[in-house]
């Protein structure tokens, strides 16, 4: 084996390692790259991910001890962050702008389904074993967020005379939506947690780029005669946007046990 790719490999690393401060673990994913030049931390907002990343020739012992130096920060970056949201009996939930409280009907038959409550308030109720809670909420909102963005994508197509290929949709954490020159629109499935007009903005955005792979004067003029509501739908985003990656995440630390 070449003497370069020695020095990269660490087949005994772990992947993640666990840091302590206050009462709290975080945990740290761990990554070495090969143009790091010093030991740096990062957090994802999306995924409140925790990332270490490692020089070529650092030491995991050292990383650790970085990690460990930095806890402080760790806590006050993700104490900032809006408090994560898991798909939960009890937790409310989005859905098209509006808030819907999870309810769990485990003898009832079904799966995913919308309802309200003797108040009136907006529900979205799941039947079955509770260990599937949170993968059959999941499946709903994916599936919702695929047909409506299907629906707004191919009326825009229509309006432009243009051909979508296919919608997709992922949960994309660095952007909403992207076109493929091949005619592939992907999309963040959350956006089926935002108001219908948001929604409409992102499809008329991407399918806009299937004329205009830009984002010239040309290119916006298509998107105002496709949705007149976009600099609405931008502002909603720029100010709620990062708080849709929070819904069906799980919490990122857990407290420690009281010494015995």
């Amino acid at each position: 084996m070449a003497q370069r790719a020695l020095l990269y490999r660490r087949p005994s690393e772990p992947q993640a390692i666990e840091v302590v401060f206050g009462r709290s673990i975080y945990l740290v994913r761990v990554r070495r790259h090969r143009q790091a030049r010093r030991y740096t931390l990062r957090i994802q907002a999306a995924t409140r991910e925790v990332v270490l990343t490692i020089p070529p020739r650092g030491t995991l012992k050292e990383a650790r001890e970085f990690a460990e130096k930095h806890g402080g920060w760790i806590a006050a970056r993700l104490g900032r962050l809006p408090v994560a949201a898991p798909f939960a009996h009890g937790v409310k939930v989005p859905l098209r702008g509006v808030l819907h409280r999870i309810m769990h009907y485990r003898g009832v038959r079904g799966t995913v389904w919308t309802g309200i409550d003797n108040n009136g308030d907006p529900l979205l109720c799941v039947a079955g074993h509770a260990p599937h809670l949170d993968r059959r909420i999941g499946d709903f909102l994916r599936r919702e967020a695929k047909r409506e963005l299907e629906v707004a994508s191919l009326r825009f197509a229509n309006e432009l005379g243009v051909a979508v290929k296919r919608v997709v949709v992922r949960d994309q954490s660095s952007r909403w939506g992207s076109c493929s020159t091949t005619g592939v629109l992907s999309f963040s499935w959350r956006l089926i947690l935002a108001p219908g007009f948001v929604l409409d903005y992102l499809a008329a955005h991407e399918v806009a780029h299937l004329l205009e792979m830009n984002h010239s004067p040309r290119f916006w003029r298509l998107v105002r005669r496709l949705c007149p509501e976009h600099e609405r739908a931008k502002v909603w985003l720029d100010v709620h946007g990062s708080d849709l990656h929070r819904y069906g995440l799980p919490a990122m630390t857990r407290g420690l046990a009281e010494s015995a």
